[in-house]
């Protein structure tokens, strides 16, 4: 199951573990990545919290946990590699993956169909 942020970041539901990235809308919008910035394995956010930094030619802009829980893994890929994020940013160009600790923020998220409607109105 995949949800979404108002902040443009998509989440894909594996258990008590989310994969979080950032939308191709998202992608489109921050235009050429030039640098990623994850946090650490083992650090955790509480929602809402700022999570990561991406720079774009156009600007600096932070990502941030649209859960709360701990960072189990990051992608060092799009790190070394941030254009990536352009290519594929809601394939392999996911975030991080962290260990959800209240999964009842995950219902305040919307579906593909809610996001699909919101970016209408953007």
């Amino acid at each position: 199951m995949i949800k979404y942020t108002n902040e443009h970041e998509w989440l894909r539901i594996e258990g008590d573990i989310v994969v979080i990235g950032v939308t191709p809308y998202a992608a489109e919008q921050l235009g050429d990545v030039v640098f990623v910035e994850l946090p650490d394995v083992g650090k955790s956010f509480s929602q809402n919290d700022d999570m990561a930094v991406v720079e774009s030619v156009k600007a600096a802009s932070d990502v941030y946990a649209p859960i709360s829980g701990e960072i189990v893994e990051v992608n060092d890929v799009i790190v070394e590699e941030p254009s990536k994020v352009n290519e594929d940013p809601a394939g392999e160009a996911w975030f991080v993956k962290m260990r959800v600790s209240d999964s009842s923020q995950l219902d305040a998220l919307m579906d593909e169909a809610a996001y699909k409607e919101f970016l209408e109105n953007v």
